[in-house]
């Protein structure tokens, strides 16, 4: 191995190291619930902050840690994120009562709304060409599937009762990956060029805008069923939400036209494909939160899986898209432009053939083969599509390109929850049980996967050639 690979493979580890622990720890906190509710008071809406605060706080700032990561560079807002979110755990392990960890849970989110931003934004900036796609494809692995390794690991530890810690351990685990992180990425980081420092300001306006939409989005989608919100209020409020987005992309483009330097940077989304293929990687990733929490619920609920044989029975699915995804990269580009095309019609067939074999009961062989190939298909719709979003978008605005897809993503897997999830707990409300995904939310899945192929479709589509024809020189003599 030469030294620019040995730097890029220690980077590599470092930034994606990072991001793991960020996406696990937003299921961490739900697979540990049980033994929290059981060991701290509290009221019903305090618990569920333990649960929401974390993705309510990411949502409304990681934007903003975008924007700074851009301004004051990202090596140094990527470890400033991750002492905060090291300590953050730490107060979460340490905390006396209810109130403390849901303060705690906030303070998780706002240091990983820091740390998470940058990591794309160095892969982009900083890993060499030749090794970007392979870079892309575990960044996207660790992405898409952090969220079932927390329940892994979350049942794993509250299931081993380290100490007598019961649920802390599931919080204080982070503490000594995150120290030794810190050392490691400070050298690591250390040897990457840095941007000249920007003295643009932080558009508070825009900050203030985009908090307030993303909030009006999130909390009912969160919290809303829970604090007993009829259905037309949450919807309202959503709508609301949009709307506010939608001024907030206005607000921003008009100041980029007045050189104001925007809190985002819209005009990332004017270069070809890409506002296709964040709708294509955003599908995927609510379709896949959808189906990741109704077959968790159903698993644990229906079946009586424990949270740990729950988590275990998704590795097919996390082993798919690993092999997929690091093959990925190893495949031409026309092969790689056709598979986010092709992956979201496979995943969904599989989807809906889960939801007809698992009638009974979970069908362990036929179930974990479909799962790895589900994974496998989601792998090639999704990693992929990133490696060609950060290639069409230059090194200047990769800042912005990682706020939208860290924004977009999550705020898709809280619609997918929502939508596929809720429709699945309205039919178990009816009294409809028996199959693991049942038919209706498999088939709203599947219709939703469709449409995220055509988006890919529309992304993948080669940019016209707009460049002038040169003239044909005449030459004397020559036929015609």
């Amino acid at each position: 191995m030469t030294e620019s690979n040995r730097r890029t493979a220690a980077l590599l580890t470092v930034l994606l190291t990072g991001q793991a622990m960020a996406s696990m720890d937003t299921s961490i906190a739900a697979v540990a619930a049980p033994a929290i509710r059981a060991d701290l008071a509290g009221p019903p809406a305090v618990q569920q902050l333990v649960l929401a605060g974390y993705t309510l706080t990411f949502a409304v700032l990681v934007v903003v840690g975008a924007r700074l990561g851009a301004r004051h560079g990202c090596p140094r807002i990527f470890l400033l994120g991750l002492a905060g979110f090291t300590l953050a755990s730490l107060a979460c392990g340490l905390a006396p009562g209810p109130v403390a960890l849901v303060l705690a849970r906030v303070a998780q989110g706002a240091a990983g709304a820091l740390m998470v931003p940058q990591v794309l934004s160095l892969i982009q900036s900083a890993v060499p060409a030749a090794a970007r796609a392979r870079a892309i494809g575990a960044y996207s692995m660790v992405l898409a599937l952090g969220v079932a390794a927390g329940q892994v690991l979350g049942g794993l530890l509250v299931t081993l009762d380290l100490g007598g810690l019961t649920w802390r351990v599931a919080f204080l685990v982070n503490v000594p990956v995150g120290v030794v992180l810190q050392l490691a990425g400070r050298r690591v980081l250390a040897g990457l060029p840095a941007d000249p420092p920007r003295r643009e300001s932080l558009d508070l306006p825009g900050a203030l805008l985009l908090a307030a939409a993303m909030l009006t989005v999130v909390l009912p989608l969160v919290l809303g069923g829970d604090l007993g919100w009829p259905g037309w209020v949450r919807a309202a409020a959503v709508a609301t939400g949009a709307v506010g987005l939608r001024l907030f992309l206005g607000y921003e483009a008009r100041r980029a036209r007045r050189d104001a330097a925007p809190l985002l940077d819209v005009t990332v989304l004017r270069h070809p494909g890409v506002p296709a293929g964040l709708l294509a990687c955003c599908v995927v990733m609510g379709c896949y939160a959808g189906f990741l929490f109704v077959l968790t619920l159903r698993l644990q609920d229906g079946l009586g899986f424990t949270a740990l044989a729950a988590g275990l029975a998704f590795l097919p699915y996390a082993s798919g898209f690993a092999l997929c995804g690091l093959a990925v990269a190893r495949l031409p580009e026309r092969a790689r432009a056709v598979l986010p095309v092709a992956g979201p019609p496979v995943l969904a067939a599989i989807v809906v053939a889960l939801a007809g074999l698992a009638a009974a009961g979970w069908p362990w062989p036929a179930g974990s083969v479909l799962l790895v190939a589900g994974g496998a298909a989601h792998a090639a719709a999704f990693s992929p599509l990133v490696t060609r979003l950060t290639g069409v978008v230059p090194a200047g605005a990769a800042a912005a390109l990682s706020a939208a897809v860290s924004t977009g993503t999550l705020l898709a897997a809280v619609l997918g929850v929502t939508l596929v999830g809720g429709l699945h707990l309205a039919l178990s409300a009816a009294g409809q049980h028996g199959p693991a995904l049942t038919l209706p939310p498999a088939l709203l899945t599947a219709v939703l996967l469709l449409a995220g192929s055509v988006a890919a479709r529309r992304a993948t589509r080669p940019a016209p050639d707009t460049r002038p024809v040169p003239a044909r020189p005449e030459v004397v003599g020559s036929w015609p």
